[in-house]
């Protein structure tokens, strides 16, 4: 019963930074996606004649 409560109380401590990483993890993924979905649309944009800056 002994090794129950240390593994518990492991899995508390580290909770905090796993449950971190995975939001660093998952807002990476979306920032990723949101890059090339707005490079994607510029580039159509640019190569069909329309020019935004310039």
């Amino acid at each position: 019963m002994n090794v129950i409560n240390d593994t518990r109380g492991t899995l508390e401590k580290h909770m905090p930074l796993l449950l971190g990483l995975l939001v660093a993890l998952l807002a990476g993924k979306a920032l990723k996606k949101m890059f090339w979905t707005v490079f994607g649309m510029y580039m159509a944009l640019h190569y069909s004649g329309i020019h935004l800056f310039g």
